[in-house]
């Protein structure tokens, strides 16, 4: 454990613009963490569909990799997001470029295998919410768009197993990234073959399932070279991100946790599924966790907003650093167009803020006119819509919700923290930003003995990147227009 201990992790987190290679040091129970490689992650569109770049992403990856000469690692993992999967052939070859989850070949697919498999069933044999991106539904398209390339494929896995199938030459499908398939049992812990089988897609090809924290193997020789990196143990995570930065903290009895980035994934952690009619009523989704916990949450459209309206000023020969924005948004007028950051609109649009505008004209709002307003109306529409949720978080498991736990790159927007409390009425505890990197490392110091427990790496966690608070402040003005904003509300998916 002693040398364990000496040891630095490797964690690679990737993300859906970037990704980055983080150097964890555990030392007299404290974690510091540097960042020794970041790289874009950019889809490629070609052929009238969006993939994402894979092979760009391992050249990183061995770009990273060839940084440790002389540095023995205590373990390597990686976790990135979830529902998008890769296909293996009979040599392990990968057979395509994985589709990205924006692509437009599930358009109607989700309606269609509802029809045919059933809601309820659908929901009992998964637990999984309904969103059109799911790789139940990416899957259902592929058999009846690429037929050949599915009956050429051997394996199935996500794609940070994808990755660790590169590492270590071992093909699995790691649990909490699998659960955001819809085609994982949750109970069971095993896929839902008989939901597949009902659909008419491939049971045998998804990869073995394994725990998180599982040894996945050790660095391939043609991948290590002939660093000191031979024989590196290569640890799957909480191979999910979100799932990962729950690792890192306590989120449970009374706090929720509120994953802010491109998403927003809003829940609590709890001992087992919560599969029930009110769950599926209210679209809650039960993804696995570590240590055989369940995260009980729901997918609000995060911060993939504000990133869309980036890019249309910035195509409009405007460009703006999100700092500036925030200072922006700060003297608006607050509650004069608000939105439903989960309207199908904002999933995949050319133009953001032209989304944001028909919006607006649709419920009868005035459209904004400026930088600030547009930000304005994202920040206070994704406050109101964790306020929403929460709610019903609290009605679907049986528990009021005292705080609330932001982590991520979205806790350090110090403007939303603030929004969010004062929506809610709850304190908000903002931090750590690196949740997700650490909590893939707090993992692997588990898995290779470098700590008894979870609570112990979560101690560590909390001890080595303390938080910040926030208390909500002027509650009733929310309350006033809480009615106006749920009337805009009414999509399917999240």
């Amino acid at each position: 454990m002693s040398e364990s201990r000496q040891k630095p992790y490797l964690a690679f987190d990737l993300g859906a613009q970037s990704g980055r290679a983080v150097l964890a040091h555990l030392q007299s129970g404290i974690l510091r963490t540097e960042e020794v490689h970041r790289f874009a992650n950019e889809p490629v569109e070609y052929g009238g569909s969006l993939h994402w770049d894979v092979a760009r992403l391992w050249f990183e990856v061995r770009t990273a990799l060839s940084r440790f000469g002389k540095v023995e690692l205590a373990g390597i993992g990686v976790d990135a997001w979830g529902v998008d999967y890769a296909l293996l052939g009979e040599r392990g070859e990968l057979l395509q470029n994985p589709y990205h989850y924006r692509d437009r070949r599930t358009a109607g697919i989700m309606e269609e295998v509802v029809r045919k498999a059933g809601k309820e069933e659908i929901y009992r044999a998964t637990g999984i919410q309904f969103m059109p991106i799911n790789t139940l539904y990416q899957l259902f398209a592929a058999r009846r768009q690429t037929p050949k390339i599915l009956e050429a494929a051997k394996y199935l896995v996500t794609i940070p197993d994808l990755f660790h199938y590169w590492l270590t030459g071992n093909a699995v499908c790691e649990f909490t990234n699998a659960t955001t398939t819809q085609m994982v049992d949750p109970v069971k812990r095993t896929w839902a073959t008989g939901l597949m089988q009902r659909l008419e897609l491939p049971a045998e090809l998804p990869a073995p399932l394994i725990e998180p924290g599982s040894i996945v193997g050790t660095l391939l020789p043609e991948v290590a070279g002939h660093s000191s990196l031979a024989d590196t143990t290569v640890v799957a995570p909480a191979c999910h991100d979100t799932g990962s930065a729950v690792a890192a903290i306590s989120a449970r009895d009374g706090t929720a946790f509120l994953s802010s980035g491109t998403w927003s994934l809003l829940g609590t952690e709890i001992d087992s599924p919560v599969i029930t009619p009110e769950a599926l009523r209210m679209n809650f989704t039960n993804e696995g966790g570590v240590n055989g916990t369940t995260r009980l949450l729901k997918n609000v459209m995060g911060l993939w907003m504000l990133q869309g309206c980036r890019q249309s000023w910035t195509a409009q020969g405007r460009s703006y650093d999100y700092r500036e924005l925030i200072e922006f948004a700060i003297p608006e007028t607050s509650f004069r167009h608000l939105i439903d950051p989960d309207d199908e609109s904002f999933l995949r649009p050319p133009d953001m803020l032209a989304a944001i505008n028909k919006f607006c004209t649709r419920t009868h709002q005035p459209v904004p006119q400026e930088p600030g307003a547009y930000v304005r109306s994202v920040l206070e529409s994704l406050a109101f819509k964790y306020r929403f949720v929460l709610r019903n978080l609290e009605q679907v498991c049986g528990k009021r919700i005292e705080q609330i736990r932001i982590i991520g790159g979205g806790s350090k927007n110090r403007l939303l923290n603030q929004l969010t409390a004062d929506a809610t009425g709850r304190r908000v505890l903002a931090g750590p930003a690196e949740a997700t990197a650490l909590g893939n490392v707090a993992i692997q110091i588990l898995a290779t003995g470098g700590a008894s427990s979870l609570e112990e790496v979560r101690a560590i966690v909390d001890r080595s990147f303390p938080t910040e608070v926030f208390e909500p402040l002027e509650t009733d003005k929310w309350d006033e227009h809480a009615e106006r904003f749920e009337q805009y509300c009414g999509s399917i998916y999240a």
